[in-house]
């Protein structure tokens, strides 16, 4: 027996539709009421004013990017703020407070020949480029992909749109980072840059980006729960 009248022409039809529609504002709404002007601009107005990100990175960019990521901070409450407070507890860490926009040394290409999927570009450099520092030949194909841009033939695209550099920080985030955020910051730090820093092997940083998750969490008065270092 049909519990709901979804014919096209019902009133529950049409309440179904646009309650279904309304959910990734719903849930950008939530993300925006967290990183307020305030939050976004606090992170920024620690980088020095010579800062390439100072001008690049823009809270309007985030929210356009997140608009595409409903599922980003759409857990309760407490896990909407945890999942915030950790992405940009990693943002912080990464980019030097949103200043850096691409990494400091471009020597490295980071071009993994292994990889047949997401083949190197000739000429082409695969090094750390928007708010996670996305790294890799394979990063950047695959980001591409699934954002909709050229990443292995234009992978500069990440240092020159602040909306798409958004988006490839998120897309990490949702494809490597989202399913582990439940079980602490630790698991996220695991997941972002596990093999360099955990298990003793620079605890500095380690302690760095706990700093950073545990001061965002205060800021969104939500405990920052267990299991914090990797």
């Amino acid at each position: 027996m049909a519990l709901f009248n979804l014919n096209k022409d019902s009133p529950t039809f049409l309440l179904f539709a646009i309650f279904t529609l309304a959910i990734p504002t719903i849930v950008l709404s939530q993300v925006a009421n967290l990183v307020t002007p305030e939050f976004f601009d606090g992170i920024k107005n620690v980088a020095d004013p010579s800062c390439a990100g100072k001008s690049f990175y823009t809270r309007n960019a985030f929210l356009n990017a997140a608009n595409s990521y409903p599922e980003f901070g759409s857990g309760s409450a407490d896990e909407s703020k945890r999942e915030i407070a950790a992405f940009f507890a990693h943002v912080t860490h990464e980019t030097g407070h949103l200043c850096y926009v691409e990494e400091i040394d471009k020597s490295n290409a980071y071009c993994d020949t292994s990889n047949t999927q997401y083949p190197c570009v000739p000429g082409k450099f695969y090094y750390g480029r928007g708010p996670i520092q996305l790294t890799g030949n394979g990063n950047y194909g695959a980001a591409g992909q699934a954002i909709g841009f050229d990443g292995l033939n234009s992978p500069e695209t990440v240092a020159n749109d602040p909306v798409i550099s958004f988006k490839t920080a998120l897309w990490f985030w949702m494809t490597n980072v989202h399913s582990v955020v439940n079980q602490g910051f630790g698991a996220t730090i695991q997941r972002i840059n596990g093999a360099l820093e955990c298990g003793g092997k620079q605890p500095d940083k380690v302690q760095a980006r706990i700093g950073y998750y545990t001061d965002y969490c205060n800021k969104f008065g939500v405990s920052p729960g267990e299991n914090l270092s990797c």
